[in-house]
């Protein structure tokens, strides 16, 4: 643990934590001022990410310097938003693991791990292969905290102590769908969702939970179910006519993984739904459709769950454009009179502005490349397709890919200025459906079901790029844009001072003029930057936070395009940093270790096994050890990996599950053969001095 550096004795610490105990309700969520704590996923119901405090302007930011940083060394990314109340940080970390830190110091008041590998294991530890260790973020209400695990379950924690208070598996454990988002509090209620459906057969909901009890109080599918068993509700009769042959079998999609606002003007919930599943439409839909309600915007009552209106922004859905992202309120002006608007930017690539009182266009227009579509039509809502987009011959070269013009990387909005500010990816993506039979294709138990072809090429890192803009939403167009390191950029926050911050993949984090995008002040972090910095104040200072752990799918995925930063899996460097004006603290050198590929000289390798080896790889190890075997951070590389080298360690990980426990899964249904071609592939990547040819992007949730 680094020496805290905020000068404060750890007594007076301690003493903040019974400050927590004062209830927590929608008011106070609410409330736009005075920013002295930061109580929801996007500060306030609004989601804008905006923070009145202005002690740290355009001015001073030049003194901004480090106040404390605390070590978290058992995550391996750290992505999520913390929440701030009374002097006291809670967030989120790697497997759901829960931390209640003093504000001021950085020193530690508690600590929750609600043992996520050990409860995979318990139930169904192939479940596991596909959880990816990250968590995005918390919610509060009355004296509690929220998580929701990577197995399923939504905890209740009480502030004070740090105790479970009560817990739901609001998943079936059965399946392989996970929690990876923040939850959301109102009125007395909890709502999540969860994600999963581009590795098999899923079905979407959110629920809303009694936030005191845990006891559920509605729940509401994204996506029809079987006919024969009836619906759930009229939504569910009038979404189902946009199917057709036998959905249900592939489960259909459409999980709310990541985007849940509520309304306090409408008493609204607006639930932002994922792809379809498997991405394919020629398989889920063979006749067409729109498929509701699958990358869309669905507003439901806040009460009882009941549907209100929806908007679709990719109609018929086959690219992984989901719609999880950020959905941002506000009243803009427009022709002269205010509006209640929704703002939102998918992956799509278009920013769409909509009147929230009915869910009607107001306006969208291109963020960027985009390709698979013209423009989208204002009087339908719909958008106009470029012929051959679909793969309709097979294959189709697209912007954007998988990743999208926008990803979870959290947007926010400054009043001030009338700019929305966005991290964005430019990112192609191929397609091919050659050689898939869409009637006889099935899903493969515990691994993508994209129903595309995925290869194990490399990602070069030439192939993306990434770019902080400034959106006008009222004229919707671009005001600034500065290009940010490499592809895969952190989330954002703007303030009263007129800066926007953002951490970055080279590891800095930057404060740029809201206006004109100039820098005005960064810090080298010694670790990318995934997660959003957010903003608070103790004893009338101002603070800056934000947690430095490189994660995400692209650090996962890996390829060249995410390891050309160089961020080793095995070094540490995972940390909460807080900033103010004139702090003196200064960051230790984090030791960085260079990936040297291991090789044994004596080792023959056989053409056949490799390619063979390569296959099993795409569609076992990628996920999580990357495209080509080339590690972007996230998970070690195997290439350099001592376990890697000899088929004997190799099966002992692999297949009998040694580190399970770490978050490593266990795949014991591989064969001698299979084990052996893996072993051999990973040998070959080890020698090979120039990466495999670029093949499929693979996604990000």
């Amino acid at each position: 643990m680094l020496s805290r550096l905020a000068g404060l004795c750890a007594g007076l610490a301690l003493c903040l934590a019974p400050s927590v105990q004062a209830a927590i309700d929608g008011a106070q969520i609410a409330a736009g001022q005075p920013g002295v704590n930061w109580l929801s996923y996007g500060r306030t119901y609004s989601e804008q990410r905006f923070s009145p405090l202005e002690q740290i302007d355009r001015e001073s930011v030049g003194r901004l310097g480090l106040a404390w940083a605390m070590d978290v060394p058992e995550a391996t990314s750290l992505v999520s938003t913390p929440l701030v109340k009374d002097g006291v940080i809670y967030f989120s970390a790697s497997f759901s693991v829960v931390y209640a830190v003093d504000a001021r110091s950085g020193k530690t008041l508690w600590r929750f791990d609600p043992q996520v590998t050990a409860a995979f294991r318990a139930h169904n530890p192939a479940r596991q292969r596909m959880y990816w260790g990250m968590n995005r973020g918390l919610a509060m209400w009355g004296d509690k905290v929220f998580v929701g695990t990577g197995d399923g379950r939504l905890i209740g924690i009480d502030m004070a102590s740090g105790k479970q208070v009560w817990s739901t598996q609001t998943t079936d454990p059965e399946t392989h769908a996970q929690i990876t988002g923040a939850p959301l509090a109102f009125n007395g209620k909890v709502l999540i969702g969860f994600g999963g459906a581009d590795n098999g057969p899923l079905r979407g909901y959110v629920t809303a939970y009694d936030a005191e009890t845990g006891k559920q109080a509605w729940r509401f599918h994204t996506v029809p179910g079987n006919p024969a068993d009836g619906f759930e509700n009229q939504a569910m009769a009038m979404a189902a006519k946009t199917w057709t042959g036998e959905w249900w079998k592939h489960g259909g999609g459409g999980t709310a993984w990541n985007s849940l606002t509520y309304d306090p003007q409408f008493n609204r919930v607006y639930i932002g739904t994922g792809n379809g599943a498997p991405w394919n439409r020629k398989i889920r839909s063979p006749g067409g459709g729109d498929n509701l309600f699958l990358s869309s915007i669905v507003a439901l009552d806040a009460d009882t769950g009941a549907y209100a209106w929806h908007y679709q922004t990719t109609p018929g859905e086959q690219w992984d454009y989901n719609s999880a992202m950020d959905m941002v309120l506000a009243e803009l002006t427009i022709d002269g009179q205010p509006r209640q608007v929704l703002m939102h930017a998918p992956k799509n690539g278009f920013f769409y502005v909509l009147d929230r009182a009915t869910g009607k266009l107001i306006s969208a227009e291109k963020l960027g490349k985009v390709t698979w579509a013209e423009r989208i039509d204002l009087a339908t809502g719909r958008p106009v397709e470029v012929p051959g987009a679909r793969y309709e011959s097979g294959e189709a070269l697209i912007w954007p890919g998988p990743p999208g013009r926008h990803s979870w990387h959290p947007m926010s909005f400054n009043p001030d200025t009338g700019l929305v500010y966005i991290p964005t990816l430019d990112i192609p993506g191929y397609y091919n459906d050659k050689g898939i039979d869409p009637l006889t294709w099935q899903h493969k138990r515990n691994t993508y079901a994209f129903g595309v072809n995925v290869d194990a090429g490399d990602i070069p890192k030439d192939a993306g790029s990434s770019a902080l803009v400034a959106w006008d939403p009222l004229a919707q167009r671009e005001r600034w844009r500065r290009p940010t390191a490499g592809a895969w950029p952190g989330g954002t926050l703007s303030t009263a001072g007129g800066l926007v911050f953002q951490g970055q993949a080279d590891g800095h984090l930057v404060a740029f003029d809201a206006a004109t995008g100039e820098t005005r002040w960064q810090f080298q972090a010694q670790r990318g930057i995934s997660a959003p910095p957010i903003s608070y104040s103790v004893d009338g200072r101002q603070y800056v936070a934000v947690l430095v752990g490189w994660g995400g799918g692209g650090p996962l995925v890996g390829g060249s395009l995410f390891a050309q930063h160089g961020w080793s899996f095995r070094d540490g460097g995972r940390r909460l940093l807080t900033f103010a004006l004139d702090a003196k603290g200064e960051l230790p050198d984090t030791p960085h270790t260079p990936v040297v590929p291991l090789d044994r000289a004596d080792l023959q390798l056989d053409a056949a096994s490799v390619a063979r080896g390569e296959a099993l790889y795409a569609t076992t190890c990628q996920t999580c050890h990357g495209h080509d075997a080339i590690s972007g951070g996230g998970a070690p590389d195997l290439r350099a990996s001592a376990m890697a080298l000899y088929p004997q360690s190799l099966s002992a990980v692999v297949r009998d599950g040694a580190l399970q426990a770490k978050g490593m899964p266990q795949f014991d249904e591989l064969g001698d053969a299979e084990l052996e071609a893996i072993y051999q592939y990973l040998r070959d990547r080890a020698r090979a001095k120039q990466p495999s040819p670029p093949k499929l992007i693979a996604p990000e949730h």
